[in-house]
This record gives C-alpha cells, structure tokens and sequence, in this order.
C-alpha cells in the first residue's frame, strides 16, 4: 500500500500531569497483579518473549539478521531467542479515550490515510527496563485473514489479559470487535526528557520504500509526545540502554482493508 505519510505526530500532545497521572495507574496496576502472583512480563504470539533464562535476547536485529549472524534456521532462532522484554499492565479509563479519539480523528485525516475506524482496544501501559526492548512485529495484518474471531472457552486464548488459556492472538471476547481488523496504532512517550537513554521506536518501511527504508523516531522524545502509524507497519522498540521507558500504546479497530 502507497502512503502519503508512513507516520504522524504530535509533540507534547499530553501534559507532564497526565502524563504522571497514567504512569501512576499503570504502575499501580502491575504491583497490585504482582502481589496477587500474576505475571506482568508482555506477552507474544507464539512465546517469543522472556520466558525463561535459556533463552537469549534478539535485540532488535531481524529475524533474518540474526540467522545470518548465528547461521541457523528461523525456526531454531525462535526456538532459542526472544522478542520482547517488557512489563504490561491495562487500562480502560474513559477520560483517556475521550483525551485521545479527537486526536486519532485528526491524525487519521492529516496524515491523509482516512482509514474506516471504529472500536478501540483497551490501551497497553508499558514499561521497559535496563535492557528491554521489543523486537520487529507488526501489530496486525489489517487484512481479511487477520479478521478477529469470536473466543470459545476452553479452546481459544485471550487477546487481552492473556494470563489463561492458551493464549491464542486474534481471538476475543467483545462481540463489536469480530471482524475487524488492527488498523491504526499509536505509542505515548510519557517520560521526561533524559530519564531513559535507547528505547526508540524504529520503523521498516519497506525495500521499495521511497526515500529511507530504516528510520528511527527521535523526533517523539518529548514527554506526552504521540505518533501514530498503520497497525501493518514493521517496527521495533531499540533496547534500553539507561533508565526505565514508560509508553501507552492503542491500537484502533476497522473494517479489513479490500
């Protein structure tokens, strides 16, 4: 798909006291599940995050960089490395939603994308440490087979809280959310500035991209920043290098693209 614009931003979007008042609910979130023994650690399509020491951390090399560099398959890299190193928690708080729609609209339309939105996810509060990162994804197909379908119990896993079941990606519990597709996503840099080093987002583009294929956001440091990028684009969170990243990240639900 051409693009006028592979992304969109807004700087300091959100005030440094919203800013502090998500980090104090998603935080406040992951210690209370910590206490209840839950895991907090991100999860992955496939368990390709860190989930036990034996594995090693794919940084944010490709999956085809790192068979080239360690001379195995794909599917022995998968075996033996992971993607991600986060802590999740979830947040559904209204007045974040009611803070951000007229934004996403606003994105949507100036980036000149126009996508058909209409459900969005439960927002993601992450937080990254010393060495975290999150490898290359894409955060949906946005096609026709990357439909959301309706959960059974006892048969398919959470899209969500994944904490049970066998955590199946694509399969969800919300009847307005059947069918649709991830189409529009978005990350906020709620830090401020210099207390994280590392941690950029890092887009691919594409080897038929015009202009850069690679391009790493700098440009969104500031604290409250937003940048918004259709859900089908690769990109990787660069590991930590010094201090701890927190993010929200929402991801905007539509009809598949045709």
């Amino acid at each position: 798909m051409v693009l006028e614009n592979n992304y969109f931003y807004e700087l300091e979007a959100l005030s440094p006291e919203i800013c502090q008042k998500i980090i104090d609910i998603g935080t406040n979130q992951i210690k209370l599940k910590k206490e209840l023994g839950l895991d907090t650690q991100a999860k992955t399509f496939g368990g390709s995050e860190k989930s036990d020491n034996k594995k090693t951390p794919a940084s944010d090399l490709s999956l085809d960089e790192l068979s080239k560099k360690f001379n195995k398959s794909k599917q022995e890299i998968l075996k033996t490395s992971y993607i991600r190193d986060s802590e999740v928690s979830w947040i559904s708080e209204n007045w974040i939603y009611d803070l951000l729609y007229p934004k996403i609209l606003n994105a949507n339309k100036n980036a000149g994308w126009n996508f058909d939105l209409t459900y969005p996810e439960p927002m993601q509060f992450t937080v990254y440490h010393p060495g975290g990162f999150y490898g290359w994804h894409s955060d949906g197909g946005s096609d026709y087979f990357a439909r959301y379908k309706k959960h059974i119990p006892g048969v398919t896993g959470y899209n969500v809280n994944r904490e049970k079941e066998n955590r199946t990606f694509g399969y969800v519990n919300e009847e307005k959310q059947i069918g649709l597709v991830r189409k529009l996503s978005l990350t906020i840099n709620l830090n401020k500035p210099g207390e994280y080093e590392g941690g950029n987002l890092k887009f691919d583009f594409g080897p038929h991209s015009e202009g850069e294929r690679f391009h790493e956001c700098e440009e969104i440091r500031p604290q409250g920043s937003i940048i918004f990028f259709p859900s089908f684009t690769p990109h990787t969170v660069t590991p930590i290098t010094k201090g701890t990243r927190y993010s929200l990240v929402l991801w905007v639900d539509g009809p598949p693209f045709k």
